[in-house]
């Protein structure tokens, strides 16, 4: 089961947060060799990480083997504040809008072939179930030229929004990715299942303008 932690329920998920933050840190940083990235506590985390942050945890045997981050596009995030080279023209927002960051997952439980793994379908039918019960139905992506084909696949409908730049040494392009309930149905045929990963009980509204208060 996927769990999507928000500023609401972060306290419940301390210490599997945690464990998502060490996760980081191996991939991103002992893996890939983001070694700007690299903390002694062995925690990949940034300035991203706030109250404004979506957390996707996928659990197992009371492990976190996979995870990923959703950021509002109407507030700082990757691609208006690290990487805006990647996007040519008017830069995609809105609250319809998020981005997805820092996508991982436990070596053991990849792909090895064309076909995503378990864990990664769940993952990113994650985001389709959670956008269409949230009113989002766009993602900015910045990620390897590889991934198009595989998103179109899904019934994703992707838009480059530039041409690829080398980010750490590894070929990247910006997208947005839009989706709708025929992505859904096609993730979930890929995994011969109709049952959605996402429990309804732990979807909210992550929007930060509908918070109370503000």
């Amino acid at each position: 089961m996927l769990n999507i932690v928000t500023w609401a329920n972060a306290n419940q998920y301390h210490l599997e947060l945690d464990e998502a933050y060490r996760l980081r840190h191996r991939v991103f940083v002992d893996e890939k060799g983001w070694s700007d990235l690299r903390r002694d506590d062995g925690r990949e985390t940034d300035r991203f990480d706030d109250e404004n942050a979506v957390h996707m945890l996928y659990i197992e045997a009371g492990r976190v083997i996979g995870y990923q981050r959703m950021l509002p596009t109407t507030r700082p995030h990757l691609l208006s504040d690290v990487m805006p080279e990647l996007c040519e023209g008017e830069r995609p927002v809105g609250p319809n809008i998020w981005e997805w960051t820092r996508y991982c997952v436990e070596p053991a439980h990849r792909e090895r072939g064309r076909m995503l793994s378990p864990v990664a379908n769940a993952l990113l039918s994650g985001i389709v179930e959670w956008g269409l019960d949230t009113g989002i139905d766009t993602i900015v992506i910045e990620m390897n030229p590889l991934w198009l084909l595989r998103l179109v696949q899904f019934h994703f409908r992707v838009t480059p929004l530039g041409v690829p730049h080398t980010i750490n040494g590894e070929e990247t392009v910006a997208v947005t990715a839009k989706f709708d309930e025929r992505t859904l149905d096609r993730l979930r045929e890929t995994r011969s299942v109709s049952s959605a990963v996402v429990a309804a009980s732990v979807l909210r509204d992550p929007r930060p303008n509908s918070r109370p208060g503000r």
